[in-house]
């Protein structure tokens, strides 16, 4: 007997019907979303971990620690600290 594969957006779907979990996925999702964002940023900019902390008046290991997720509470003064780095502008929106 086969058994249908049971995808991860399947199991998330019905996950996300339960408002405690949902309520988690989107926190969570949203701070990973952060971190990744902010490597990327730094990536497409070619500058190290070295340089961008250097620019933000911060160190290497708190930049490490900002794109893995290790530092998720973020200030919106440390974010438009990071904005200001990258030479973008810091929008924060309620939708």
């Amino acid at each position: 007997m086969r058994h249908k594969p049971y995808l991860f957006e399947d199991y998330l779907k019905k996950q996300m019907k339960r408002p405690s979990f949902r309520k988690t996925y989107e926190k969570e999702y949203l701070k990973a979303g952060i971190a990744i964002r902010i490597a990327q940023l730094r990536q497409q900019k070619g500058i190290s971990q070295k340089e961008f902390a250097r620019r933000l008046g911060a160190s290497q290991q708190m930049v490490s620690d900002i794109e893995t997720g290790k530092q998720s509470n973020l200030t919106l003064a440390t974010l438009q600290r990071i904005a200001e780095a990258f030479g973008r502008r810091l929008i924060v929106d309620f939708r």
